[in-house]
């Protein structure tokens, strides 16, 4: 089994409770680092949360609507997905069999 890494909120300033109004993943998206996802709104701003590394989304914890604090986690991410690492090679094996073949005549 693939390791897993939970991915929290950070500091997010002097806030019990803020508000998520946005889910920017789901399972199974790829994610790099920096990549967006959830939206948290206070009553003074809304602000992204990035993901700390890159991976595969293994699970979400979070749902809009829901409150979350500093520390609470917001998915868990796969590093190594060995499906994810498929459907990659078959894309690219499909794009190189049709660079591979010849045009149709004019």
């Amino acid at each position: 089994m693939a390791d897993t890494h939970d991915v929290r909120v950070p500091d997010i300033g002097d806030f019990d409770a803020v508000d998520i109004i946005e889910v920017l993943v789901a399972e199974g998206d790829t994610v790099e680092v920096d990549t967006p996802l959830i939206t948290l709104e206070s009553d003074k701003a809304s602000m992204e949360v990035p993901s700390d590394r890159a991976g595969v989304v293994a699970s979400l914890a979070v749902s809009v609507g829901d409150q979350v604090k500093e520390g609470d986690v917001i998915v868990s991410l796969r590093a190594g997905d060995a499906a994810g690492d498929t459907d990659s090679a078959d894309a690219s094996n499909d794009a190189d069999a049709a660079a591979d073949t010849p045009a149709a005549p004019e």
